[in-house]
């Protein structure tokens, strides 16, 4: 009676289907096999000089998502890569030189002072969320540039209250130079900003009366929300016109009521990658349109607006042990039992590191076990027997987003073909 219902309930655990206490046996997977593209993938790290869990981006996916997004661009707009999404100075430039456009948006201070260091004159720089006014003065007082750059010119601070304002106007004074602000404003996403004309007015009065210390640049609304509620709360369309609207009427109020802020180098930034393809047309308001993910295009992004885009980046690893059977501590009498059951239990692998923000991708029919948990060390993975994999072999995944993903690894592996042809570093948090 006791193993009945250990067996009953480690049926249970695993997750098999139990009818009125009786287990019904789950079926084999089929042979599963890497793809071609993943088996020559395998064949090449597993002769590279090293075995690590390795974060991949393919380069040519990176080209053919970078031409895709430049179909998306309207001929009234620029393009503004997000550094968060692409956190590596090799692969910004990469990006910067398919797509030609020197303008970044950053959301640290680290990063922007890294860039600040490689970045030439002809860098324009965006945060896209407001950064505390100590961040900022910490920022200029290490600030080292090699290349011409100059913050007092290329570098927008987004401001998202009065309050701050202030306190930046108090910096550009303690600092003698002069700061460029980036007014945020609330297009529907209810995150923070300027929601109302009457605050944005009294806001951009107090930078009409210290012009000395700061500069009016644009606004930045950000709008994922169009494409993530679900419709049946808001249409896409309903959204969008209101962002296109009150968007539009912000705009208006500081060409018709603060001329002396006015000109036509303003920055009026928005999109991000989901909403990206709905900015391709003459009516949005955006003159300057932001995107990162949809280069390497995490799991997160799998949405209907970037359908267009394939996945270009992965997390390899390499398997350090397979054993026959899943063989748990405490029970190990039972080994094989469970395989009456599920026969995807079979085989069991531990590969190196785990419990990534990641799915397992190829090959198909592999799962980590529920009994044995999450590892960031070792973690557990089952398959039936028709899944051939070894020691040494790689288990790839991939990522759910890109921009805490990628500072997981100390670099990234380029591939061309499935063959590695560069590593690049990552920026320091």
């Amino acid at each position: 009676m006791k193993r009945r219902k250990f067996i009953r309930n480690a049926a249970f655990t695993v997750g098999l289907v139990t009818v009125s206490g009786a287990i019904i046996r789950l079926t084999k997977s089929k042979s599963m096999d890497y793809s071609d593209y993943f088996k020559k993938l395998n064949f090449s790290l597993r002769n590279y000089k090293r075995s690590n869990p390795f974060l991949i981006v393919d380069l040519d996916k990176l080209d053919n998502n970078i031409d895709e997004l430049k179909k998306l661009i309207p001929t009234h707009a620029d393009y503004r890569i997000v550094v968060k999404s692409l956190p590596s100075i090799e692969l910004i430039n990469y990006v910067q030189n398919r797509a030609k456009t020197n303008k970044l948006m950053v959301f640290n201070q680290s990063f922007l002072s890294q860039l600040s260091l490689n970045g030439d004159e002809k860098l324009d720089i965006l945060f896209g969320k407001p950064m505390p006014v100590r961040a900022a003065q910490y920022y200029y007082q290490t600030l080292q540039t090699n290349k011409g750059f100059d913050p007092s010119k290329q570098v927008q601070w987004l401001v998202d209250t009065e309050k701050r304002i202030h306190e930046y106007i108090g910096l550009a004074k303690s600092i003698g130079q002069k700061i460029l602000l980036n007014i945020e404003i609330d297009v529907g996403l209810h995150r923070g900003g300027f929601d109302n004309i009457e605050s944005l007015r009294s806001a951009l009065n107090s930078i009409k009366a210290n012009q000395d210390y700061v500069a009016f640049s644009g606004f930045m609304g950000y709008d994922p929300h169009i494409v993530k509620v679900p419709s049946i709360l808001l249409s896409r369309v309903k959204a969008f016109n209101y962002m296109k609207t009150f968007y539009n009427d912000c705009k208006s109020l500081v060409e018709t009521e603060f001329p002396e802020l006015w000109n036509k180098n303003l920055t009026f930034n928005g999109a991000g990658s989901p909403t990206v393809s709905l900015h391709n047309t003459v009516e949005s308001p955006l003159n300057d349109i932001s995107a990162g993910s949809f280069a390497v295009k995490p799991t997160d992004f799998d949405i209907d607006t970037l359908e267009s885009f394939a996945p270009a980046s992965f997390i390899a690893t390499p398997i350090l042990k397979k054993y026959d059977n899943t063989t748990l501590p405490s029970v190990e009498k039972f080994d094989g039992i469970l395989n009456l059951f599920d026969p995807n239990m079979e085989q069991s692998y531990y590969i190196f590191g785990g419990s990534w923000m990641a799915d397992y991708y190829e090959p198909k029919g592999l799962k980590s076990n529920p009994i044995f948990g999450k590892s960031t060390n070792q973690i557990m993975l089952n398959s039936s027997e028709n899944t051939k994999l070894d020691v040494d072999d790689f288990v790839f995944l991939r990522p759910h987003q890109s921009e805490f993903v990628f500072l997981q690894f100390g670099e990234i592996l380029c591939i061309r073909d499935a063959n590695i042809v560069d590593e690049w570093s990552v920026l320091n948090v």
